[in-house]
């Protein structure tokens, strides 16, 4: 440990990079498996486990990291196109990136999408690098009763979309809470809402709700038009050439700041097991909005509607490999495979593992940082192209959605009734869509409902049933402050813009009065 110094990391750094040749095709793959909804780096890591255990030890992790980092972007890409997001961590991606993309910004929403996706996760690698022992303490501090609020935080994004109708964003986000509970309970493992069917009894599966509510209604609703661009949109997408996905980039950039403490949520979240993108998206969304000066315009192609999603995401990718490393604790599916190919090599993760193997304790990282910079150069070109599938007709585009995405409801659990079910969610978010109630607050009520029922039900077993254990802790207690002030902040800063609004109005008014007296 003595010998990890500035030319340790300067020497790993030029050591890494010798393995482009593996890096690159991971990217690429990445990108693919990461666009297609049901696949993910998991799967395909799992998929191709026979390969990367023939690979070298070293060789194998490298072309793991690449791929996990790159499939967090290729999310992102169906997403701000089409609607449909490739994962549940880019579940927040649409919300702002869509709308963008209507409008005839495709190419400057990609190029922003991949600005705050390789910086966000370069940033948070590189800190990760430095301080990681300080960073895998935040796994001894965050339990159950943090991860209720932390939950809370993520659930409140639907108090949040509400704000344009409280009813109906409030009926929708119940409503996705409801389909959450169905399956066994966590304690007693009775069935709730199954209607008999045993495949429910896990619980209502991600991918099919994903790509229901999203997609396949998206897919119902297209097909109604022409095509998925205004035609203020179409013109500009025909005149797009790289200006506009530079002028994207710029924009991203000059939001810097908004990169780093979005991705920096992205990290903490991340390091905590089992937390995962998704809540990680929704937080930082989230609070991006609270904060916002102008909170009104999320939603409607906001350009840090977009950022703090895909930055938050991709700093949850080194935040998950923290405890596996340093606790070998795996923080999600993929770290989990990556212990699998480790243990199989022989090697023994945990604290000594970076004083006996540095070279590969930190060369997940240094993988990590190469992997983000070649991404800048491979995959920041490409925006102007890919944004040229929303020009294909919605008579080819629709079918095409409704094929890619139910084939993708099958994979993961390989089930003909996950397609059924999705169908099922489809036409569920297209009378959504139609009636005025936001889809994307059913889909929080889907993925965070169960997961805070698990935790709110672990602190309570532990508790032997006393409610005020949620009160409990005081980083809990201090986490219940900051969710109170986020819901708050925004209802005093709209009686404040209302306020001065109002005198505005008013000023206007005696202006013009005295205008009208001294003629």
């Amino acid at each position: 440990m003595d010998d990890v110094g500035f030319p340790f990391f300067v020497e790993l750094f030029a050591h890494t990079f010798s393995f482009w040749w593996v890096i690159i095709p991971a990217i690429f793959l990445g990108l693919i498996v990461g666009a297609i909804p049901g696949f993910s780096a998991a799967n395909t890591i799992i998929i191709l486990l026979p390969l990367t255990l023939a690979m070298g030890e070293e060789v194998g992790l490298v072309f793991m990291v690449a791929l996990y980092c790159s499939s967090r972007m290729g999310a992102g890409i169906p997403a701000i196109l089409v609607n449909i997001p490739g994962t549940a961590g880019a579940a927040a991606t649409p919300l702002d990136g869509y709308p963008m993309t209507k409008q005839g910004k495709g190419p400057q929403a990609l190029a922003i999408s991949f600005v705050s996706s390789t910086f966000g996760g370069l940033l948070t690698t590189i800190v990760v690098l430095f301080v990681m022992p300080y960073v895998a303490q935040v796994v001894y501090y965050l339990h159950s009763v943090e991860m209720i609020v932390i939950m809370l935080f993520g659930i409140s994004l639907i108090a949040t979309i509400a704000a344009r109708d409280t009813l109906k964003g409030l009926i929708a986000g119940f409503f996705g809470l409801m389909i959450g509970a169905i399956g066994a309970d966590h304690v007693y493992a009775t069935p709730r809402g199954t209607l008999g069917f045993l495949e429910l009894y896990d619980g209502v599966p991600l991918i099919p709700a994903l790509v229901g509510l999203f997609a396949i209604s998206e897919a119902f609703l297209i097909i109604e038009g022409e095509s998925i661009l205004s035609e203020k949109g179409k013109a500009l997408m025909r005149d797009a050439k790289w200006a506009e996905t530079f002028e994207g980039a710029r924009e991203a950039l000059k939001r810097w700041w908004h990169i780093v403490w979005t991705s920096l949520i992205g990290l903490v979240i991340g390091v905590v097991p089992g937390a995962g993108a998704a809540i990680a998206s929704f937080v930082a969304y989230q609070q991006s909005k609270t904060f916002s000066k102008t909170p009104e315009l999320y939603g409607t192609g906001h350009i840090e509607g977009l950022i703090a999603p895909e930055s938050a995401n991709n700093g949850v990718t080194s935040g998950t490999l923290v405890p596996l490393l340093v606790l070998g604790i795996p923080g999600g599916a993929t770290a989990a495979i990556m212990l699998v190919v480790l243990q199989f090599h022989g090697t023994t993760v945990g604290p000594d593992l970076f004083i006996q193997k540095p070279l590969l304790a930190y060369g997940v990282f240094s993988s990590m940082t190469v992997t983000y910079l070649l991404m800048i150069l491979t995959v920041f070109p490409l925006a102007r192209y890919m944004s040229r599938v929303t020009m294909v007709s919605t008579i080819y585009i629709a079918p095409v959605i409704i094929s890619f995405t139910l084939v993708g409801s099958f994979v993961p659990r390989a089930y003909v009734f996950d397609m059924y079910l999705a169908l099922a969610f489809g036409v569920i978010g297209y009378i959504a869509r139609k009636t005025g109630y936001h889809v994307a607050a059913i889909l929080i009520g889907v993925i965070l409902g169960p997961l805070l029922e698990q935790y709110f039900l672990r602190a309570l077993k532990m508790s032997q049933g006393d409610i005020l254990v949620i009160f409990s802790s005081n980083i809990g207690n201090a986490l219940w402050v900051c969710l109170a002030l986020s819901l708050a902040i925004p209802y005093f800063k709209e009686r404040q813009r209302k306020r001065t609004a109002a005198r505005e109005a008013l000023r206007r008014g005696e202006e013009a009065e005295l205008g009208g007296t001294t003629e």
